[in-house]
């Protein structure tokens, strides 16, 4: 299993103020870190937190990081799909800034130990990443998603609560498999596809396809 995992450096920051940061600060808790701001570029966002300030954009940021040792901080992009393309250009851009992308896994998921998960990833509750599987840098698997043995998932791919990717399966950059839905085995999903929530995808999708209901293995 990826070195980087559940070792967490002692101070966090989330980017990304809403759902998924509150998701992820229990996790980063249990591991012992502490969440010490929030970041996001929407103006008039309140703090998930009343705790914790929320600090608007990067030039915020900016400002903030040069009171901090930054070898001691580490972050967790909290954005979930469509943009996922935003999380990777997030995450260049603190790791510029000297700050450690954090691969966070709840306590109850499963991955096996000679899989290989990117940093920056989260893994929640439930969730199984299965033998030899690999993901790119940013990916979310979802609550209760399965990701098959010797599936590979590209940047920023986002896996649904409850979906499932079937063994030997490549999923291009940004795609995102919606709540409950199921990708066959041994098939080639390209990058920025949307399959939606409950849909069974049987045959290789092209890029930037949008997927609903059941899609037939060719003859």
């Amino acid at each position: 299993m990826n070195a980087e995992i559940n070792q967490l450096p002692p101070n966090v920051i989330l980017w990304g103020g809403t759902g998924q940061a509150k998701v992820v600060r229990p996790i980063v808790e249990y591991y012992g870190a502490k969440v010490v701001a929030v970041f996001d570029d929407t103006p008039t966002l309140e703090s998930p937190f009343p705790d914790i300030e929320l600090h608007c954009g990067y030039e915020s940021f900016q400002k903030w990081i040069k009171s901090q040792r930054r070898e001691e901080l580490g972050f967790s992009i909290t954005i979930g799909n469509p943009h996922g393309r935003v999380r990777l250009r997030l995450h260049d851009l603190l790791v510029e800034e000297g700050l450690s992308p954090t691969i966070i896994v709840h306590p109850t998921a499963w991955i096996a130990e000679n899989a290989a998960i990117g940093l920056g990833s989260q893994v929640m509750a439930g969730a199984i990443i299965a033998a030899e599987a690999r993901l790119g840098r940013q990916c979310i698997i979802n609550s209760n998603a399965l990701v098959e043995h010797e599936a590979e998932l590209g940047d920023v791919v986002e896996i649904a609560p409850g979906a499932t990717v079937l063994g030997l399966t490549r999923i291009g950059i940004n795609t995102l498999v919606g709540a409950s839905a199921t990708v066959l085995s041994r098939l080639k999903i390209g990058a920025d596809v949307t399959i939606g929530a409950g849909a069974v995808v049987a045959s290789d999708v092209p890029d930037k396809e949008v997927i609903h209901g059941q899609t037939k293995r060719p003859l």
